[in-house]
């Protein structure tokens, strides 16, 4: 589905992201992980289109993202609050994002129903502009405002910050049903290594600009990265042989 073939961006003489080959196959919860300053942002920006490669391409669903706007269709993403137009309330947010993905607004107030735990009483009918709400509430929209028609690609910048643990739980769930159920392919960028490891299938880990891990998400996995990133070595248990 997505594909970065020696991509890399150069800011003021330093490559802040340098990566040979990815490739994250359709339906797959993928995870980005790495300290600050690691590329992760770089590289969704660069998916989005926002900033040109400094070499490199990267394709979504093999459409030359730097090159076309025909993944913008299928492909939404929300990675911080300038995504949203603060003198909206959510309603007419919600609306807008509708308009552009041709859904009209009783599309919407079904779609937005089923969020109704999700945004637990502190969205919809409080009549309060975007930019009058918590950074948790404004991030609540965002997320969901990304999901409005079915996108086959959805990226997610630090969806899990700011977020309350309640919503932080209902949120996991809304991830994991984007992949399973409705076979979407969903892009997370978190700090947040318990969340990420429970709702990610495959987890990158950026250092400088580059990958150093790419590990399918399993029991030990997240022992594994919280080792990587104390400075650990993680010592692999090997099976016992049998008696000849």
């Amino acid at each position: 589905m997505i594909t970065a073939t020696n991509l890399s961006k150069v800011y003021g003489g330093t490559k802040v992201l340098d990566i040979e080959h990815l490739d994250i196959p359709s339906g797959q919860n993928f995870g980005l992980v790495g300290n600050n300053g690691a590329g992760k942002t770089t590289f969704f920006s660069l998916l989005l289109d926002l900033i040109q490669p400094s070499s490199g391409n990267i394709f979504n669903n093999d459409i030359t993202v730097s090159q076309s706007e025909e993944w913008k269709p299928f492909t939404s993403s929300f990675i911080d609050e300038s995504f949203l137009i603060g003198y909206l309330t959510p309603e007419e947010y919600f609306y807008f994002v509708g308009e552009l993905r041709n859904q009209n607004r009783a599309d919407i107030d079904t779609f937005v129903a089923q969020f109704e735990d999700f945004f637990n009483g502190e969205i919809i009918g409080r009549k309060k502009y975007l930019r009058d709400l918590s950074k948790g509430n404004q991030k609540k929209v965002g997320i969901i405002a990304a999901l409005i028609g079915n996108p086959e690609v959805v990226i997610l910048d630090e969806p899990f910050a700011n977020l309350d643990p309640t919503t932080q739980f209902r949120l996991k769930k809304i991830l994991k049903d984007l992949s399973e159920v409705s076979g979407t392919t969903v892009l997370i960028s978190s700090h947040d290594l318990i969340h990420v490891t429970e709702v990610c299938e495959r987890i990158v880990v950026l250092d400088k600009g580059t990958i150093v891990k790419d590990i399918k998400t399993s029991e030990a996995t997240r022992k594994e990265l919280e080792a990587y990133f104390a400075g650990e070595q993680v010592e692999v248990e090997e099976e016992p042989k049998e008696e000849i």
